[in-house]
């Protein structure tokens, strides 16, 4: 068999490859016959020029491939992605969400340190649906610790929902102030003499002491001397009966009067006859101890600082003002405190305004006084006064028309002012909030018609609408679309 294959011509033993290698070149030189693209249009968007068939070849302008000679084809250039936009960063204030400032500093209000954010639009600028993607969420402990308080709109009794003669119009401006003690009522009681305090009769800060309480008995060389001198002067007034020894008697207990000494502890002396080794000191008015400078067995000096006390039945609010607003808040104006954490305002009087700008903040000061006689209001309260753009009522019930009388009110704690637009809190869930736009009516000291924004049924928070109001505000600027995890 081998030998017979050998026999025959080459022709005939390579004719099956010839004609599968024949086959080949017809099919690649079909291939090649393809329409030739537009070159014109082709070359004004192509990046480079590549072969089908051979994706390894590179051309800057068209061609054939060199491999198979297929026309080259033009491969697109890459889209060009757009580079998300950076937000250029914004400071503000945790408590004054208001002062938005492109460097690092501190509030021209209340001092503190500035916070970094995002330079997000503000909420006014949003659109309402916007405004219903951003709920606040927040953790059993900050809804504790925030003291937030809700009321059902449209169920329960609603304090003061008529306008009466004594109500004030809704104040259009806010400035932020700072419950303070009445320097008036505040008095500082330091030691007459020198010597040991053998007894102290205060221990903390803030007890409340009644007028005549004791407050301490101190031992002093001082009080010794004198009390023996007007026993001997009463002793020889008596023997001799002489204007003399009388005179000089009085003039002893005088002495005594100047350094503390009341005129029960001098005829309780008078009858004793004998000097007593402690001499106490008591109250003279009623206040809290706000200062407590001494311990017990302490010795101190003539002058030196024992206590401060502060009749906080009455206490200052001072809040600070641009010069522009000074003119809102004459003398003897009436205005309106919402103090933080009271569910109503307290009516108040302006009793001082500053001359003078304090500092580089360009601010100037006014103290409205404000009756305290429950003692609700504590000295470093926050407190917000509320101006007042309206005239002063009118001597009758003023006309309200139907939209106002039938509207739902909501205390002025739970409104947020923002310039000219105005927010209320709305619970959405368990401790899910979402701010919402509301447009208000004329109300009163005590409540205000919510026009727009609200309706019968909504659970409004009505005490801690500040503090969800600043959470807010620092969650936009770390950009946490979940709103978790802050501490309030």
């Amino acid at each position: 068999m081998t030998n017979a294959l050998q026999d025959k011509p080459w022709q005939t033993r390579w004719r099956p490859w010839l004609t599968l290698l024949l086959a080949g070149l017809l099919l690649g030189a079909t291939a090649c016959q393809q329409t030739k693209p537009d070159l014109d249009q082709t070359a004004k968007a192509a990046a480079y020029y590549t072969c089908p068939m051979h994706p390894q070849i590179h051309a800057d302008a068209p061609g054939d491939c060199p491999i198979c000679h297929m026309h080259l084809v033009a491969v697109a250039p890459p889209v060009a992605q757009k580079k998300p936009v950076v937000a250029s960063a914004v400071y503000t204030c945790p408590m004054h969400p208001q002062v938005r400032e492109k460097q690092p500093g501190s509030c021209p209000i209340c001092g503190m340190d500035l916070v970094k954010t995002s330079a997000r639009p503000a909420i006014s600028q949003l659109p309402d649906t916007d405004l219903a993607t951003n709920d606040l969420i927040i953790t059993a402990q900050q809804l504790a610790l925030g003291n937030i308080q809700i009321q059902t709109m449209g169920t329960g009794p609603t304090p003061a929902t008529s306008i009466r003669q004594t109500d004030m119009p809704v104040p259009q401006t806010v400035l932020t102030g700072t419950v303070t003690a009445n320097a008036r009522r505040t008095e500082s009681i330091s030691s007459r003499v020198a010597g040991r305090v053998e007894k102290l009769y205060v221990r903390q800060t803030g007890q409340l002491l009644r007028r005549g309480a004791p407050l301490f008995s101190v031992y002093s060389e001082e009080l010794q001397t004198l009390q023996r001198e007007y026993l001997l002067a009463l002793a020889q007034d008596l023997l001799v009966a002489e204007p003399t020894y009388r005179h000089f008697a009085e003039a002893t207990a005088q002495k005594l009067r100047l350094l503390g000494v009341s005129g029960a502890q001098l005829r309780q002396l008078a009858q004793s006859g004998k000097p007593n080794p402690l001499v106490t000191y008591y109250s003279p008015r009623t206040g809290t101890v706000q200062t407590l400078a001494v311990v017990q067995g302490q010795y101190v000096a003539e002058g030196s600082p024992i206590l401060t006390l502060t009749d906080l039945s009455s206490v200052w609010v001072e809040a600070q003002l641009y010069p522009a607003e000074a003119n809102r808040l004459p003398l003897g104006q009436t205005v309106a405190v919402q103090v933080a954490g009271q569910a109503y305002p307290v009516r108040g009087k302006v009793v001082f305004r500053s001359p003078e700008l304090s500092g580089s903040s360009q601010l100037t000061l006014a103290r409205i006084e404000v009756a305290n006689p429950a003692g609700r209001l504590q000295p470093g309260a926050q407190a917000n006064v509320l101006l007042n753009n309206l005239p002063a009522a009118p001597a009758t019930r003023p006309t309200v028309s139907a939209a106002v009388e039938t509207a739902l009110r909501v205390p002025p704690a739970a409104i947020i002012h923002n310039g000219a637009v105005s927010y209320v809190w709305k619970q959405t869930g368990e401790r899910q909030f979402r701010r919402v736009r509301v447009r208000l009516g004329d109300g009163t000291s005590t409540t205000v018609p919510v026009l727009a924004g609200l309706q019968a049924g909504d659970a409004v928070v009505t005490t801690g609408a500040y503090l969800l109001e600043s959470e807010f505000t620092l969650r936009q600027g770390a950009g946490d679309d979940h709103m978790s995890g802050m501490a309030m």
